[in-house]
């Protein structure tokens, strides 16, 4: 037997041989076959030799840089945040992802993921910037969600053509023509008040005389008169002696503005005893500026439009509803801020006791004319809007830029600070395009990076429907697609073309 040896000694096959057993071979595999590679010739270092050919000396230095994940998004800015979930209305292209994106304010708060606490939205631009046709795109597609709209005060009519769209014809308040609101509607709360026990009447009373002393606060506040605890007491009272609540009447009469006035301006004997007054000279000399306040407002800015119990009929299964208070333009800013602050009361009556199920979304447009009222126009506002979330109502409030609600006062006065507030009661913001200034001011007031900023101030100021969307402290980069019909409904410039959109 031949035996293999090496130099080192005999190995295992070998010793394995001398006993009879065999290792099995292994099987030689086909050569593969190499991809050729994409450069047939390398590259030195410093370059290829030859004139003109970018050969260096010396090779460039290699830069190391260091920084946390925080600093990270300063050098590379176009790095998306974590996308949100495709719930609610397909608003248009996320331009930082290249994904859809999806607007779902109430869907956003029960998401734990989503860094949302309420759907109130607000929404600033510039006239023309598209604010007007992103939420009118959001209501068409939310539809399809079960939302309904209410508008509380068109100023401008920019929502008729939906409302005929939809089958729905908006109700158009002014001098002269036939529909009321009474803001000291008592609304569903007022339903069924004799079959309801002792406690339950308690609760509802406090409701709704809360909300008309919010209300009177508002608009005694726009003639910069003061409304402390004695004007609250004697208006407190003499709504409970109007509506019948001080008497324990079944059956409450709901009251109205003009007789609220009349009953403090010639108090009955029990009213001028239920106020702890000494006699009538002395009700009438403490409460005479409150008086004159409501008196000029009766005659004024509330005659013909909210000085009567509520004449229209609305139908709130419909999917949209819309108060146009375009008529009052001519009378100026304060006469809609009043008007507003008026609407925004009843609106709150209408959904004190909503269906389960009955959301809706509601638009504020021009908000910045009830802030301007004063500060307690102001907290009308803000009680709304903390309300949302118990309500399951989106909140839509729309503005050019922040610095219109800062003008309610001085820069240290508690309306502007309420202002600021309003703010962080929105939790998302729409950002349309803005002139440098503003970019400036919302990036101090909502603390936007210089990335953010130029965003804002640029690249949304190119094109209409470009917006940078603030969901809690997540940025997109959105663009609103808008399908033909919606850009039909939503064109806002018939003024300007005489004749709409070719």
């Amino acid at each position: 037997m031949t035996r293999r040896m090496s130099r080192r000694g005999r190995d295992v096959a070998v010793l394995l041989d001398d006993f009879g057993h065999r290792l099995p071979t292994v099987p030689t595999a086909p050569a593969a076959t190499r991809e050729r590679a994409p450069f047939t010739s390398g590259v030195p270092r410093r370059g290829p030799r030859g004139r003109g050919r970018g050969r260096a000396a010396t090779p460039a230095p290699l830069s190391v840089w260091r920084m946390t994940s925080e600093q990270t998004p300063v050098a590379w800015p176009l790095i998306p945040t974590p996308g949100l979930p495709p719930t609610g209305a397909q608003m248009g292209i996320d331009l930082l992802s290249g994904g859809t994106f999806y607007c779902d304010p109430v869907g956003w708060v029960t998401d734990d993921d989503v860094p949302v606490t309420n759907p109130n939205v607000v929404v600033f631009g510039k006239p023309g910037r598209g604010k007007s046709a992103t939420v009118k795109a959001f209501a068409l597609r939310m539809l399809g969600y079960g939302y309904r709209t209410l508008v509380l005060g068109d100023t401008k009519d920019e929502y008729e053509p939906l409302c005929r769209e939809l089958g729905v014809e908006p109700f158009a308040i002014g001098h002269g023509l036939p529909a009321r609101i009474n803001p000291l509607a008592f609304g569903p709360l007022g339903h069924g008040w004799d079959r309801l026990d002792a406690a339950e009447a308690r609760r509802r009373e406090a409701i709704i005389f809360a909300r008309w002393l919010v209300l009177l606060r508002g608009l005694v506040g726009s003639q910069s008169v003061p409304f402390g605890p004695v004007e609250e007491n004697a208006v407190g009272e003499a709504l409970r002696l109007l509506t019948g609540y001080r008497s324990g009447a079944t059956r409450l009469s709901e009251p109205t503005l003009p007789q609220l006035w009349r009953a403090l301006d010639e108090p009955p004997d029990e009213l001028v005893a239920g106020c702890r007054y000494a006699d009538l000279r002395h009700f009438l000399d403490a409460t005479r500026v409150l008086r004159d306040a409501l008196g000029a407002l009766v005659k004024g800015s509330l005659a013909g439009l909210f000085d009567d119990h509520t004449s229209i009929d609305v139908d709130w299964r419909a999917p949209i509803q819309s108060l146009s208070l375009s008529r009052l333009e001519p009378l100026g800013d304060q006469a809609v801020g009043i008007a507003l602050t008026c609407l925004n009361s009843w609106g709150q009556a209408m959904r004190e006791i909503a269906d389960p199920g009955d959301l809706r979304i509601v638009v504020r447009d021009e908000t910045w004319r009830q802030m301007r009222l004063g500060v307690e126009a102001m907290k009308s506002l803000d009680a709304n809007l903390r309300l949302s979330r118990r309500d399951a109502d989106v909140q839509i409030l729309l503005a050019h830029k922040p610095s219109d609600m800062l003008t309610a006062g001085d820069a240290t006065s508690q309306a502007v600070a309420i202002a600021r507030d309003l703010l962080h009661l929105c939790d998302t913001r729409v950002l349309h395009g803005q002139d440098q200034a503003v970019g400036d001011e919302l990036g101090s007031m909502l603390g936007l990076s210089p990335v953010a900023q130029r965003v804002v101030t640029g690249w949304a100021v190119a094109g209409k429907g470009r917006a940078l969307w603030l969901v809690g402290d997540r940025a997109f980069k959105v663009q609103t697609v808008l399908t033909e019909p919606e850009l039909r409904l939503t064109y806002t410039n018939e003024a300007l073309t005489a004749g709409g959109a070719a």
